[in-house]
């Protein structure tokens, strides 16, 4: 049950939605999720949706499911590719990872049109530019 499980707070994972230009210099945007911290992250599972309204009706994305057997210290991996059609949305992230036998788990929510270009910045860990969300 899950009232029996203890969470404890998510520290130095983070996502991001990065940029980056393919060969034929277009741009690709993925979803990526970081681990800061010196030990690797496992069984990393990550569930997205999106949601919102455009002009006034009601438009949601389908919920999908990713499983991240491990992501290295001071790394990252991709999570899922992301159109910019679905930027004006809502775009929510459920995250659950194990460090040892403890369970984590935290929602990421980038808001509506926080994802554009105006908000790019050097993400380090990742060496490439993206909005990220601590």
């Amino acid at each position: 049950m899950k009232k029996d499980i203890t969470f404890h707070q998510v520290q130095e994972v983070a996502l991001a939605v990065t940029r980056q230009l393919n060969e034929l210099q277009q741009p690709e945007w993925h979803v990526r999720i970081i681990n800061n911290n010196p030990f690797p992250i496992e069984n990393v599972l990550i569930t997205s949706k999106g949601y919102g309204q455009k002009e006034g009706v009601e438009q949601k994305t389908s919920t999908l499911r990713h499983l991240i057997e491990v992501v290295e210290a001071h790394s990252g991996a991709i999570v899922e590719p992301i159109d910019p059609s679905v930027f004006h949305l809502t775009n929510e992230y459920w995250v659950s990872y194990y460090i040892d036998k403890q369970i984590y788990d935290k929602k990421f929510l980038f808001v509506p049109d926080s994802i554009r270009e105006d908000n790019l910045s050097l993400i380090e860990t990742l060496d490439m530019e993206g909005v990220l969300h601590p």
